[in-house]
């Protein structure tokens, strides 16, 4: 690239940099940004760039393939309901081995060799997330998930507290309720998260485009009266209900934006934090 060109990069993100700095921006980092070894350093990069800008990452993380992947050396089958997945005892002890022992420290440690400063939290931690068993209902009726959770409250004090030592949170999605750990959908801790920080900025990274209507076209805007109509039209289903559901509760709690982005393509934090044009389905409230 031309040095000029370069340049032109730096002015039309200037104006970013600028609105976002000191702001907390939320990041779920998932999906096949995760697996890709090329891509896990180019996301990290990007995250650890936003820091030595001025704003303030959060990385909420999943697991799911790697999940999946030691759920099937010890020979335990998956089942998912409305994109959950159903957590019976042995599953559990997996997930949270994985995603607490395994995942998040790995995401720590590549943040540091990126030269950025990381901690690894899970919602164990401080009481960070307070959870309840999930109640969920499939073709009318309840069903068991096990020890899925969802969320009673986030106690966002430990974050906070890395955030003013200069760290970049790293969080794992589980967390405690009446003696018993839960495993929770990585999307919802991440809109609670943001919710409880206030942030400026939710952007969940995903293995699609982004949101598409009945035609297949991507919607670049999505308001949450669109997109409650589109859920019960069965347009949006399955995986993607939990992050349009993430996304319409961070905004009801104080967020200003929220974006569904596709964290297969090289740099997308870059392009829908620092350019014009930005990429993905933004859910805005209306």
């Amino acid at each position: 690239m031309e040095p000029l060109a370069k340049a032109e990069i730096l002015i039309e993100a200037l104006p970013y940099i600028k609105k976002f700095y000191g702001k907390t921006v939320v990041i779920k980092y998932g999906g096949h940004a995760m697996t890709d070894p090329l891509l896990k350093d180019k996301v990290i990069a990007d995250i650890v760039l936003m820091k030595y800008v001025g704003i303030n990452p959060v990385i909420v993380h999943g697991g799911g393939p790697e999940i999946n992947h030691w759920l099937e050396k010890t020979e335990v089958t998956s089942q998912f309901i409305n994109g959950l997945r159903v957590t019976d005892e042995k599953t559990m002890e997996i997930v949270q081995m994985v995603l607490v022992g395994k995942v998040n420290k790995e995401i720590v440690s590549l943040v540091e060799k990126n030269g950025g400063k990381a901690i690894g939290l899970s919602g164990l931690d401080g009481e960070l997330i307070k959870a309840r068993k999930k109640k969920a209902y499939y073709n009318g009726a309840e069903v068991d998930l096990g020890f899925v959770g969802e969320i009673e409250k986030v106690n966002p004090e430990l974050i906070y507290t890395a955030l003013e030592k200069d760290y970049i949170p790293v969080i794992a999605p589980v967390g405690s309720g009446e003696g018993k750990v839960y495993n929770i959908n990585a999307d919802y801790v991440a809109g609670s998260i943001a919710a409880s920080l206030k942030a400026d900025k939710l952007v969940l990274l995903t293995d699609v485009e982004g949101v598409f209507d009945q035609e297949q076209n991507l919607i670049s805007s999505l308001s949450i009266s669109e997109a409650k109509n589109l859920i019960q039209q069965g347009v949006i289903k399955g995986g993607m209900i939990p992050k349009i559901e993430c996304c319409m509760k961070a905004l009801s709690s104080g967020v200003n934006s929220t974006h569904i982005i596709d964290g297969r393509l090289p740099h997308a934090l870059l392009l829908e934090i620092f350019t014009d044009k930005g990429i993905g389905t933004m859910v805005v409230k209306e």
